[in-house]
């Protein structure tokens, strides 16, 4: 440990200690909301490339489980917290954050003003930061934390990744199938999605992000379900090309988190970046249609752009905080999306409707 400064695009900086693995970093500076969480936060690969804060002022309180965020590594570029807590209580942790971090490379920083670095990012917007051992930067350092950006996001997690989510093509889940043969779309989603599914018994393959819409096709799916991930999904243009050509052949799409946006991109919709974006477990959500209220678990930086939504499709869910789509309804094509974390719910209404959808495969 030692003194390290957070330094942000606008000039600002912050003074605190390091933890974690000793390195500097650069990223796009966002921040997430919860009490609990910490272990999925760190584990989500949604956030490539980014430097992650947490607004809960204390953080690792029940230590490293690595049975509630599954395999792989982190994707963050560096960690931020208030206070971490060096010794955590819980018969099922096997370490604590310092040590996590140093074993995934990730450098962290506590022991600065959290609160009001937040309302920086709420107030001027998202923006690049760097994690120094030094105060003042040179014209090259500079230079890159302004020019950082988030690209190849969902190829770059994929490539990353051993077991668990990721799959170089299309492969059997044996024993799953009991209400419906769905194949998951795995574009570097996390493992919550493809727990709901296998909870459900609904999944029968995943297919990794590269696939074409002929290949998922040729497994006879009796719908697919694109899962979310990172980055903007407007750069995913191959992908979206083979959405849409799925959505001409009558397959039950439902689309989750990244899914959902380029589910819309694919129908002739626009995305656009939010001015700090929604990450936490406490975003709440409303059904227009019954009007009912979901707290909802989100992370995404990009959302659906409501005026652009094309004849045929018709928002269904609308974020309380900032009136943004958080969710779509299609007439015109058997599909849904949500923006944020699905629950079992949201799983049987889609064999709901892959069971009323003509056989056009």
């Amino acid at each position: 440990m030692g003194t390290a400064y957070l330094i942000l695009e606008n000039g600002a900086v912050f003074k605190g200690q390091s933890f974690g693995h000793d390195g500097e970093a650069i990223g796009e500076l966002v921040f997430t909301t919860g009490a609990t969480g910490y272990l999925e936060t760190l584990s989500d690969p949604a956030y490539f490339g980014q430097i992650v804060l947490q607004t809960f002022p204390l953080i690792g309180n029940y230590g490293v489980i690595p049975k509630d965020f599954g395999p792989g590594t982190t994707h963050l570029n560096a960690y931020i917290v208030r206070e971490w807590c060096q010794e955590p209580s819980n018969f099922r942790s096997e370490g604590n954050l310092d040590s996590f971090l140093r074993a995934h490379k990730t450098p962290g920083l506590f022991g600065i003003d959290t609160r009001s670095l937040t309302r920086i990012i709420r107030e001027e917007g998202t923006m690049n930061a760097m994690l120094s051992k030094s105060p003042e930067l040179s014209r090259e350092q500079w230079s890159a934390l302004r020019g950082h950006k988030v690209t190849g996001a969902v190829a770059g997690v994929m490539k990353g990744e051993t077991g668990g989510t990721s799959y170089h093509n299309i492969m059997g889940v044996s024993g799953r199938s009991q209400n419906a043969r769905f194949l998951l779309w795995d574009f570097a989603g996390s493992q919550m999605l493809f727990s709901l599914l296998t909870d459900c018994r609904c999944i029968s393959a995943v297919a990794t992000y590269n696939v074409s819409a002929l290949d998922i096709l040729e497994h006879k799916p009796d719908g697919v379900v694109i899962s979310g991930g990172p980055g903007d999904p407007a750069e995913n243009v191959g992908a979206i090309e083979q959405i849409a050509r799925l959505c001409g052949r009558g397959v039950p799409i439902w689309g989750v988190g990244l899914g959902h946006q380029m589910l819309a991109l694919a129908r002739g919709a626009r995305t656009e970046k939010l001015h700090f974006g929604h990450r936490g477990a406490n975003q709440p959500v409303r059904d227009l249609k019954t009007g009912r209220v979901f707290v909802t678990a989100q992370n995404h930086g990009y959302a659906v752009a409501k005026a652009s939504l094309p004849q045929g499709a018709a928002m269904r869910y609308e974020s309380l905080n900032d009136a943004t789509c958080e969710g779509i309804d299609y007439s015109d094509v058997p599909a849904f999306s949500v923006q944020f974390d699905p629950t079992a719910e949201f799983v049987e209404r889609f064999i709901a409707m892959a069971k009323e959808a003509p056989t056009c495969r």
